[in-house]
């Protein structure tokens, strides 16, 4: 792996998030930001990128932002580092909307760095780990700008009674990569099956995988990501 670039950045006129950022070719055409789960960080998800890379996927920029720290909820108001408050055991019954819709917008300064930076929108994929994975499917499939495709993991469609009404048409084609642990204690399956299900009846082109584990990511996970990211990167 060429690696250009591993450091901290901030840009606190524009806002952006703070994150963690590695290259694998010195001029990227490419560009992938991946967000954490509850209480990580942007680091937790950056050996992945070796793994990646051996298995062949595209060259790009990975941009890995490191949410906020915040009290939260579930935890006792111990304070972490979430993309949004969590109210309670449901997930979907009490949603901290305002947390929800305040990741996106961060979000969404990151996409525009990277657009600002000379990587069209085309050539970037938002990817995300449990409430990343929420972040990533509430910002992605509500631009008017199509993203290269969309990596979801472990985690659910947030808000999804404004989806349908807020979703942007522009983006109903974007590639779905929707993968989940059949033993997942922390974000049961059946949330994302329905998601999978709410998304597919509304036309949006969702891959589904499940794998035997909890709340995690495995190897055979890992592959399938590199077959996505070769398959939307071309």
């Amino acid at each position: 792996m060429n690696t250009t670039s591993q450091s901290a950045i901030r840009d606190p006129q524009s806002e952006v998030l703070e994150a963690v950022e590695l290259q694998t070719t010195p001029h990227p055409a490419a560009t992938v930001i991946w967000l954490h789960g509850l209480g990580a960080d942007g680091y937790d998800f950056v050996p992945v990128v070796r793994e990646l890379e051996s298995l062949g996927a595209p060259p790009a920029r990975y941009v890995f932002p490191h949410a906020p720290p915040m009290p939260v909820t579930i935890n006792g108001g111990g304070v972490m580092r979430a993309w949004y408050d969590i109210l309670g055991t449901d997930l979907v019954r009490r949603e901290d909307e305002a947390g929800i819709r305040a990741s996106q917008a961060a979000v969404e300064r990151l996409i525009e760095r990277e657009v600002e930076r000379g990587t069209p929108a085309a050539r970037i994929v938002l990817a995300g780990f449990s409430q990343g994975g929420a972040i990533a499917l509430q910002t992605g499939l509500r631009r008017p700008q199509p993203l290269a495709g969309l990596v979801a993991l472990s985690c659910y469609l947030p808000l999804a009674d404004r989806f349908e009404a807020e979703r942007d048409p522009a983006s109903a084609r974007v590639p779905i990569f929707l993968a989940h642990g059949d033993a997942d204690p922390i974000v049961p399956i059946a949330r994302g099956t329905a998601s999978r299900d709410r998304l597919a009846a509304l036309g949006h082109p969702v891959q589904w995988h499940e794998y035997p584990m909890q709340h995690s990511v495995c190897a055979e996970e890992i592959r399938d990501i590199a077959a996505f990211l070769q398959s939307v990167l071309r």
